[in-house]
């Protein structure tokens, strides 16, 4: 099983620190970046062969690839995004698509949690192809990325939900297990060919559309955040310093 890491978007609401660096180069704990948090805590789990999507100043992560494999015991492969200052996520994770038949752990390259979350995902039951690592603790608003359940596996996943209805949020975390590859793959090209603005969350919308039971694993109370504006990297260097 592989590590991925989606680190191909702008950032544009983290600018001037994104204006040459993708957001996974921001730091968060004195020179570490979010993505060393992502890197050691997929290295803890013993994931040492990482698959990092790169788009937007892909440059920043190949000029520190050398160094982040020395820091962390870790090999990483770069997968380029052409689209990424275009196009959604949907696309981005797909570029990837030929590495998900090794099975791969995915976490989101703007989101600092511990290495608990991996270790929820590996250790839970094999129960679908797809798990998602869900916070059904944290109090939501408009702007997270809301789930509901069917029966114990996902119903919707969408930012555009009224948060009473949620039954979590999912924290960019994916245990993609080597059966969805091709069913992964093509729900993510469906997705991105319908709008080139979708997420790679829309992607497992389709799949659950097309009979796909996919099911989530509940993290618990965990200090954990979304790096999207300059509020949540306060947060993440309030937290990060403590994992």
């Amino acid at each position: 099983m592989l590590g991925m890491v989606l680190a191909a978007g702008a950032g544009r609401r983290l600018r001037p620190y994104t204006d040459t660096l993708p957001k996974a180069l921001v730091p968060v704990d004195g020179e570490t970046t979010i993505m060393d948090i992502s890197l050691r805590n997929l290295a803890e789990v013993g994931l040492r062969d990482v698959v990092v999507i790169v788009g937007y100043a892909a440059q920043a992560v190949e000029e520190r690839k050398d160094a982040l494999e020395e820091r962390h015991g870790v090999k990483l492969t770069l997968v380029y995004n052409d689209k990424a200052e275009e196009w959604n996520n949907a696309y981005s994770l797909w570029c990837a698509r030929d590495y998900f038949e090794q099975g791969a752990l995915l976490v989101n390259g703007d989101t600092v949690h511990p290495v608990s979350v991996e270790r929820t995902l590996l250790s839970a039951p094999a129960t679908s192809d797809l798990l998602l690592a869900v916070d059904d603790v944290k109090k939501l608003a408009d702007e997270e990325m809301k789930v509901t359940l069917d029966g114990g596996a996902l119903d919707r996943i969408t930012k555009l939900m009224d948060p009473a209805q949620a039954y979590g949020e999912y924290i960019g975390a994916t245990l993609i297990r080597p059966g969805a590859a091709d069913r992964l793959a093509d729900a993510l090209k469906t997705t991105f060919e319908r709008d080139p603005q979708l997420y790679y969350e829309d992607g497992y919308q389709e799949m659950v559309g097309r009979g796909e039971r996919i099911h989530v694993a509940p993290i618990g109370e965990v200090a954990w955040v979304e790096v999207d504006n300059h509020d949540d990297l306060a947060k993440a260097r309030t937290i990060a310093v403590d994992y």
